[in-house]
């Protein structure tokens, strides 16, 4: 068996509990919904993945978003109602499902459960 050898690795990241205090999405941007969402690594060690949390609870109004990137997103609990607002496709995703959304997609989001819960990553262009 080999010895293991020095790095200049950065440590790995370990974050418990962020989803537990996720800050609400502004109310007059996305009016009679109540989503939740933070990026638990925004951007580590100079890469352009970043990756977070998004909690929506149950509402009457869908949460209404314009994908300005690439994301990917695993459902943790509950089940997302997903529809694209200009296509008219709707998708339904629960736990453990994992959905790509492609950048200019228009998504309008909600669930039946008291909430959903989600991880995200997403891959920021960077500035050239």
């Amino acid at each position: 068996m080999s010895e293991p050898t020095a790095t200049t690795v950065d440590p790995f990241l370990v974050t418990k509990g962020f989803h537990e205090t996720l800050p609400q999405m502004p109310v007059e941007e996305y009016p009679g919904t109540e989503g939740f969402i933070d990026d638990v690594y925004r951007d580590p060690s100079d890469s352009s993945l970043w990756s977070g949390y998004f909690k929506l609870n149950h509402t009457d109004a869908p949460l209404d978003y314009l994908y300005t990137y690439n994301e990917m997103k695993v459902v943790l609990q509950g089940t997302f109602r997903l529809e694209n607002a200009d296509t008219g496709q709707v998708e339904y995703a629960g736990p453990t499902d994992a959905i790509f959304f492609p950048k200019g997609s228009r998504i309008l989001f909600s669930t039946e459960d008291p909430f959903a819960l989600a991880f995200y990553a997403r891959c920021e262009d960077l500035p050239e």
